[in-house]
């Protein structure tokens, strides 16, 4: 398969100003999100996990403290040798394209906060189900979590300026021929930046299509990292368990 060398995502979430913008991140929620996870799943300490893409490692270092063997993969290098100061016997990273195969089998495969849907086509997405689901042991789990995008349209933001360490971030987003959009505008370091976020507008209906085609079963769908119901108008989160 061709891969653009351009990709928005292969830049973007390698610069240090991306882990400046998304610093808020609550750890604490990622952590009752993986506990949730981990009960609903009935996971078994010293089972693996596979978190895709990992990041810095945030839900894979957490995951590995409650007793689970885990490998976390990232496209972003510096991600990666970021996180690789925490590793140990059953503790892994290393950098890895979604949309490679994999080289080993496990019981479990998350793919979490919108890590989905970059992509410029849909084939794409179904062949990186189908990649996931080939990375599979038997009986074995993926977790999608990604976003509502209904709620997402029917509340978007066009505007915003953020502040992050002194760096004023000027937000913009649209959605055009089926993508979210964002641009994000700042100076840093003396230079003006300009960088663009860009996920497809994919709803339940569309993951069934691409679940179903890379033949997979989507077991249970929920809203948030509660695991309550789906409800396309109010939920966060659209979370997926396939198998």
């Amino acid at each position: 398969m061709n891969k653009a060398k351009n990709d928005w995502f292969e830049y973007w979430f390698d610069t240090p100003y991306y882990h400046i913008l998304y610093n808020h991140r609550n750890d604490s929620e990622a952590k009752f999100f993986m506990r949730n996870l981990r009960s609903f799943l009935q996971l078994k300490k010293g089972e693996t996990i596979l978190d895709l893409p990992c990041g810095k490692g945030r839900h894979a270092i957490f995951l590995n403290t409650q007793g689970f063997d885990v490998t976390g993969a990232d496209l972003s290098s510096n991600s990666i040798t970021a996180a690789k100061k925490y590793e140990n016997k059953t503790l892994r990273f290393s950098v890895h394209d979604m949309r490679d195969s994999l080289f080993k089998k496990y019981h479990a495969i998350f793919n979490l906060f919108t890590s989905f849907g970059y992509f410029d086509d849909e084939e794409t997405n179904e062949n990186v189900l189908k990649k996931m689901k080939a990375g599979l042991l038997p009986n074995g789990h993926i977790v999608i979590d990604f976003l509502n995008i209904k709620k997402v349209e029917s509340e978007l933001i066009a505007e915003e300026t953020i502040i992050k360490s002194d760096i004023h971030f000027l937000i913009k987003r649209h959605i055009s021929e089926g993508l979210l959009i964002k641009n994000i505008y700042f100076e840093a370091d003396g230079k003006q930046h300009h960088y663009t976020e860009k996920v497809q507008c994919l709803d339940l209906s569309k993951m069934e299509t691409f679940a179903k085609n890379a033949n997979l079963n989507i077991k249970h769908v929920f809203g948030d990292y509660n695991l309550t119901s789906f409800n396309p108008k109010t939920s966060n989160r659209l979370i997926l368990i396939l198998q």
